[in-house]
């Protein structure tokens, strides 16, 4: 199995909302970017919540309209161990040091887990702290419940970045 690395945290001391992913796929990890796997609808989701078409965006556009929105990414975790994409082979994981970010965000309303596995592992590092907790369902194509339904529960997001 291959050591995988998260990415830094995509973040301005304004946001309101942090959005947390598990650990890169090998697809963004190749690209040194976030979601980079044309099938991962994170962007497609993230677009109605921004105003704005973000698949149509280059990268760097994209994240600087998340941020724009006070909107922070990262992973939950540092580094593990797996081989894939999935996050069912997550193995050896370290987390990064979600406290440290949050510390740094005042304005912070919310922790947005995209999918149960990065919910699992994050949320106990986050359980202290006074913001509301979102469970979002993965953007991951693994993930087949399909866009349609999974978008009233990203929405959500949008109640906490006024």
């Amino acid at each position: 199995m291959t050591l995988k690395a998260s990415f830094p945290p995509v973040a301005r001391a304004d946001a309101r909302v942090l959005i947390l992913g598990s650990l890169p796929g090998d697809r963004s990890l190749a690209q040194q970017r976030y979601y980079a796997h044309p099938q991962n609808q994170f962007w497609h989701l993230l677009a109605p919540i921004v105003g704005q078409d973000l698949p149509a965006l280059s990268y760097d556009d994209r994240l600087a309209a998340l941020i724009a929105a006070r909107i922070a990414l990262w992973d939950v975790v540092a580094t593990a161990r797996r081989t894939g994409s999935s996050d069912a082979a997550i193995r050896d994981a370290a987390a990064n040091d979600l406290p440290a970010l949050l510390a740094r965000l005042p304005d912070l309303r919310a922790v947005a887990f995209n999918g149960g596995s990065a919910l699992a592992i994050g949320r106990p590092l986050v359980a202290d702290r006074p913001v509301a907790i979102l469970a979002l369902p993965s953007s991951s194509p693994l993930h087949t419940i399909g866009r349609v339904a999974k978008q009233p529960a990203w929405n959500a997001i949008v109640d906490y970045l006024a």
